[in-house]
């Protein structure tokens, strides 16, 4: 119960400011109406309870998962079994990731299309996969981390010239939301327990980041790639959905809708499985690849087999309970606040926007996994608090300029993508190497549950209200992109801060 005590103050702290935030706008520039802000409360407690629970079964099951698995990795000379299993395990972890469903909820939705959610997740992990297999890879060959990310990203911005705006800004994203909850704590631990392995310590230190940030990039490719068998996530075996049930009374509205995103029959759905099916089907992989390497590697006792099993378990009830409050609840009002403060001028959007950026992030438990390993590796070198606050301001940065985009005619996505990547793979010949890799995993962590759900939701509401001619499409390759801004800022932010202390210390690390 003390564990679980600390978890629930831990997430209530990352979860009650965007709370306070809406109880403010609710009571000024945007009034929620009917049970709309009953059911956000509920669902952020859902959240609350659903991310503590998770994050429980992370620290017990999957973080010791990670751990077992790069010490696999590091027995095994043998190539083809390294790349095999790197992209099984990378597959099964992001399929499983719960950032990545929500974002496959939210294009689905906003291209009327409810089948897209299972092709973009299929596609996703099948490109982290392989992310996942050649970053392992290039920790076992020793291959430069930013030779690496500059090749991969080259042949993304190749496959970007070829895709239509909304798949462009939904492959970026996608890069964002497939590192999250889940798959954030098991790749730094799989990582940092193929790196402590070497025998050179600079080396090792440098290697135990960037596993995430190269994840990230597979999110787009495997979306990119998609997309040259189509021209519009539209397209994707659309089909119409089901008439919504109908119901009355105030207390059955307000509670009907956390019914539905637990079995399934929510409004516009089509019979589509509900977060206990989801997550059931999403988690079975994950333990039957425990059990496998139990018997083939791992030959772990039975009271630390039995431990990681339970971890799974907490993750499994997390995980429901953390859909349930999102579709229910917490998603609809980002939408309808971004909505009205649309409608009371662009100023006050991009405002808010930079503010609701600065909170998300700090609200990320994501990030406070990644700035704790980043003190802790570099043995109080790089101080949590400096890289927390360099964060804060990438991200309201982003955010703020994603709004921009919204109100501002003309402002393309790749306006920001194509001179920010061009900036992030100039920086990576110049910043210390260790300040490369964390910041590619820095840009992954940044974009967590609170931006996948409530500030995705806000830019897509803000940019139906200001382009209420717009086709679906259109709308999409509006909103959606944030996420992308979120996780590039980030690496700009981090590595700017690596020349700094590049400079203060005048020891150029290598």
């Amino acid at each position: 119960m003390t564990v679980l005590y600390h978890k629930l103050k831990e997430v209530a702290i990352s979860v009650v400011p965007i709370m306070i935030l809406v109880f403010i706008l609710h009571f000024t520039f945007a009034p929620l109406a009917g049970t709309m802000l009953l059911r956000f409360v509920v669902g952020s407690v859902f959240i609350i309870l659903g991310l503590a629970i998770l994050f429980i079964g992370v620290d017990i099951g999957f973080m010791p998962f990670g751990s077992h698995m790069g010490a696999s990795f590091v027995k095994s000379n043998k190539m083809l079994y390294i790349i095999f299993v790197g992209f099984v395990l990378g597959f099964i972890i992001n399929y499983a990731e719960p950032d990545l469903h929500v974002l496959a909820i939210q294009v689905a939705d906003a291209l009327k299309n409810p089948q897209l959610k299972d092709v973009i997740r299929l596609v996703v992990a099948c490109g982290t996969g392989i992310t996942l297999m050649l970053g392992i890879v290039r920790i076992v060959k020793n291959l430069p981390m930013n030779i690496t990310m500059l090749c991969i990203y080259g042949v993304a911005f190749i496959l970007m010239i070829f895709a239509v705006p909304e798949m462009q800004a939904i492959a970026f994203d996608a890069s964002g939301a497939a590192t999250g909850i889940i798959t954030v704590p098991l790749v730094l631990a799989l990582s940092a327990g193929i790196a402590s392995r070497k025998k050179d310590s600079l080396s090792a230190e440098q290697d135990s980041f960037g596993m995430v940030g190269m994840m990230a990039s597979g999110a787009i490719l495997g979306v990119l790639v998609l997309n040259l068998f189509t021209q519009s996530g539209a397209e994707i075996m659309s089909e119409t959905a089901d008439a919504a049930k109908s119901g009355t009374g105030f207390y059955y509205e307000a509670v009907r809708p956390f019914i539905d995103a637990a079995v399934g029959y929510g409004q516009g759905s089509s019979r589509i499985p509900g977060a206990f099916e989801k997550t059931f089907w999403g988690m079975l992989p994950v333990v039957v690849l425990l059990l496998i390497f139990q018997v083939i590697s791992f030959r772990l006792k039975k009271n630390a087999f039995l431990r990681i099993l339970i971890g799974f378990l907490y993750s499994f009830v997390g995980i429901v309970l953390f859909f349930i409050g999102v579709n229910a609840g917490f998603m609809e009002v980002g939408k309808e606040i971004g909505a009205a403060l649309a409608k009371h001028g662009n100023e006050l959007l991009v405002a808010l926007g930079f503010l609701l950026g600065m909170l998300s992030v700090l609200t990320e438990p994501a990030v406070h996994v990644l700035t704790n390993q980043v003190e802790d590796i570099t043995n109080g070198y790089v101080k949590r608090k400096v890289v927390l606050v360099t964060l804060s301001i990438g991200v309201a940065v982003a955010v703020g300029l994603s709004m921009l985009r919204i109100v501002v005619p003309g402002i393309m996505l790749w306006h920001y993508l194509v001179p920010g990547f061009a900036i992030i793979m100039g920086l990576t010949f110049f910043v210390p190497k260790i300040f490369v890799g964390m910041a590619f995993d820095s840009g992954s962590v940044t974009s967590g549950p609170m931006t996948a759900t409530f500030v995705l939701s806000f830019a897509r509401g803000a940019a139906e209200a200001t382009h209420p001619g717009l086709s679906s499409q259109a709308i999409a390759a509006e909103a959606f992109g944030l996420i992308a801004m979120v996780a590039m800022t980030p690496l700009i932010a981090i590595q700017i801060l690596g020349l700094i202390f590049k400079i203060k210390t005048k020891t150029k690390v290598t």
